[in-house]
């Protein structure tokens, strides 16, 4: 049997009285205690729901040999794209199992790389991650940013490249930032909130975000207020200087819709205001470069799968913009100039095609690659004539390429070695028809000797929001997953940007039930096929994909053999008041708002949870510091779904400690969740291995 008839005990759990009213209709709330992560009474619960899922992860004897063969097949040297600042190259390697990638410069691409920074040396466990960085435009300085447990919390340094030591510099308080510095090397800009209470800074709301310029060698109070809008405490600023280093290009985002504003300020007169190029929240506008004035920027205003036009700073009143690259069959991704052409991203049925065109527009060539997958990278400045980009797709682990700008010619810089052999594997591309007859791509991937019979584990993933695609990509897991047997399906669900801002939104506010509909139909569309049946089935997601996970088994608990909801969004009804959550109601609406609040209680996992029913096998994952989605969200899901549960199946929460949302989790993290999490499916899904 997949797991032990005999029902789970779980840790009890105190039930309060907690109750609110929405616009009339009354709401009990009875674990709203845990929402405080740091009390007595929720420490207690979190060791004894630890003590219960450890357990039972013990006692099945396949999980060891997972992680052992999860540890040998991540032991491959992982090289990052190179970069290059002034005379230097630089990019990031892992030599296998380091928790954290290290960051080395050299001087050519053939000579010996040197450790810039090891963040593996920060901390013993591998907890303190590189969070983002920024390299003078001559070279010689690093600004790097930290952060500690996975918080979206960071605190930025600065690195001399020549020496590897850090300068005095230190700024704290900096969240959903990078760094941008002045072509004068003497100062960057970045964007910080006022410094939060202590006790409290992982679950209190983000508003009023500043941008700042730093200059080196002074204190972080000192700091230059460059932007800020007291009048509009959402509003988020990202400061940008501009490739010739004349002006600074600052996107204004409102929550996480892509919609944002363009501002910019010229750095050339010391005594210049910030002028509004763009005042509207009317559509997403992305820089890509500019001609003195005239600025580029790939838009999809009245093109929802996006197109490149100018607008001329010196005229900028809409009717003169001029559209350079239309909206074409295929969605705009993002665009870069290299050898003074424009080199488009572009996404066909969610995988990478790459076009060169010239500044006017005219189309030049396709980039040939390696098969359907993902390419990224084409980065450089604006006259260089080559550059690098990585392939991967689910069965190629990421290749480097350096790719020739003249000639269009690609020639592979670094593969890597992974031990094994993906002529045994297969990856097709299927499409269906979702509830309402929209057509829904699908990637499954699988070992080429599985036999279509209803039998086989299958492992159906999937995101659906906030404009976000999912692409072919490898994984070290999902590989040892495939090993064993198991298929992997991806759909690209309505919500994310495979086709496009329509695509996107068809998944948002009222329209979001589609995305749990197509994910559905995904799971039914597999059945009757032949790729597997409900007791063989797994769906999981991560953040607004654990909310998917959450909807769909409250859904059709009938469809599904277990759930993997991670880091998810539970609670539809609280969820704005949390750290940056209130930045989601621009993708979910507002419970504040009568009817927005009934299209969310309709759906949300933690209120349709009913007593008494049978629920499939769920391990719910979150981590202690998660300060994106709090632990509250899995907290509360998990004590509601084991008082509910009416079969055998178990409902287990893993709380991984001193961990956030999922950035720069090291490695040792990684592959111990990872091997909890195929052997929950190995025994509940009732796989031999």
């Amino acid at each position: 049997m997949p797991y032990s008839k005999k029902r789970l005990t779980y840790p009890s759990c105190r039930q309060s009285n907690q109750a609110d009213n929405y616009h009339g209709t009354l709401v009990s709330d009875p674990y709203r205690w845990l929402e405080d992560p740091d009390s007595e009474e929720t420490k207690a619960w979190i060791e004894a729901q630890n003590k219960v899922t450890f357990a039972y992860l013990s006692e099945i004897t396949a999980r060891e040999k997972i992680q052992q063969r999860l540890t040998k097949l991540w032991d491959y040297e992982k090289y990052g794209i190179p970069f290059k600042e002034g005379d230097r190259y630089f990019y990031f390697k892992n030599d296998g199992l380091q928790n954290q990638s290290v960051l080395y410069t050299l001087e050519t691409l053939d000579s010996e790389p040197r450790v810039l920074l090891d963040p593996n040396k920060l901390s013993e466990d591998g907890t303190v991650a590189l969070a983002g960085l920024s390299i003078s435009e001559d070279g010689k300085l690093l600004a790097y940013g930290l952060s500690t447990s996975g918080s979206d919390w960071q605190e930025w340094k600065v690195r001399d490249v020549e020496t590897s030591e850090d300068l005095q510099d230190q700024l704290n308080w900096i969240k959903f930032s990078g760094a941008s510095w002045t072509h004068d090397h003497k100062g960057f800009f970045y964007s910080r909130y006022d410094e939060p209470n202590k006790k409290t800074k992982l679950e209190d709301v983000n508003y009023y975000q500043k941008l700042y310029y730093h200059q080196l060698g002074t204190p972080q109070s000192e700091d230059v207020l460059i932007y800020h809008r007291p009048d509009q405490k959402e509003w988020g600023f990202s400061g940008d200087v501009t490739e010739d280093g004349r002006y600074l290009i600052i996107s204004v985002w409102l929550g996480t819709d892509p919609k944002n504003l363009v501002f910019y300020k010229d750095l050339t007169n010391p005594s210049a205001e910030v002028i509004e190029l763009v005042n509207q929240f009317e559509a997403d506008y992305s820089f890509i470069d500019n001609d003195d004035s005239v600025f580029y920027f790939r838009t999809d205003l009245n093109a929802p799968r996006g197109r490149v036009i100018a607008i001329d700073s010196n005229n900028p009143a809409s009717e003169n913009w001029q559209e350079i690259i239309p909206q074409s069959a295929e969605t705009l991704e993002s665009v870069g100039i290299l050898n003074n052409q424009f080199v488009a991203d572009y996404l066909q049925d969610a995988y990478t095609q790459i076009k060169v065109f010239d500044l006017k527009g005219a189309f030049i060539r396709e980039v040939e690659l390696p098969g359907i997958g993902s390419a990224g990278g084409f980065g450089g400045k604006r006259n260089d004539t080559e550059t690098f980009y990585s392939f991967t797709s689910f069965t190629i682990p990421g290749i480097i390429y350096r790719y020739n700008m003249v000639t269009g010619k690609s020639e592979v810089f670094r593969q890597p070695n992974v031990d094994f052999n993906p002529d045994d594997y297969e990856t097709k591309q299927v499409f269906y028809h979702s509830k309402d007859n929209t057509r829904v791509p699908m990637f499954i991937t699988h070992k080429k000797s599985i036999q279509l019979d209803g039998n086989n584990p299958t492992y159906l993933y999937a995101y659906g929001g906030f404009n976000a695609s999912m692409t072919p990509g490898f994984s070290v897991s999902l590989l040892v997953w495939m090993e064993m047997g198991g298929i992997h399906a991806m759909p690209n669900i309505r919500g994310g940007g495979e086709y496009g801002e329509e695509w996107h939104q068809a998944g948002m506010k009222e329209k979001k039930q589609n995305v749990f509909d197509d994910f559905i139909t995904a799971a039914e569309w597999l059945i009757a096929n032949k790729y597997t049946k409900p007791a063989k089935l797994a769906i999981a997601g991560g953040s607004n994909g654990g909310l998917l996970v959450g909807a769909c088994m409250t859904q059709r608990p009938d469809l599904f053999g277990a759930a993997l909801p991670a880091v998810g969004v539970m609670d539809m009804l609280r969820f704005h008041k949390f750290t940056i959550g209130w930045a989601w109601t621009s993708e979910y609406g507002s419970p504040d708002d009568p009817e927005e609040f009934k299209t969310l209680y309709a759906y949300s996992p933690l209120h349709n949870i009913k007593p008494d029913q049978a629920y499939p096998a769920t391990l719910i994952t979150t981590a202690d510091h998660d300060d994106r989605v709090v632990p509250a969200h899995s907290f509360k899901f998990a004590a509601t779904l084991q008082a509910a549960q009416a079969g055998d199946a178990p409902v287990l929460i893993r709380i991984e400690t001193k961990a956030g949302h999922g950035a720069g989790k090291p490695t040792t993290k990684i592959i111990e969740e990872a091997a909890d999490k195929w052997a929950f499916l190995i025994r509940t899904l009732d796989v031999n291995v």
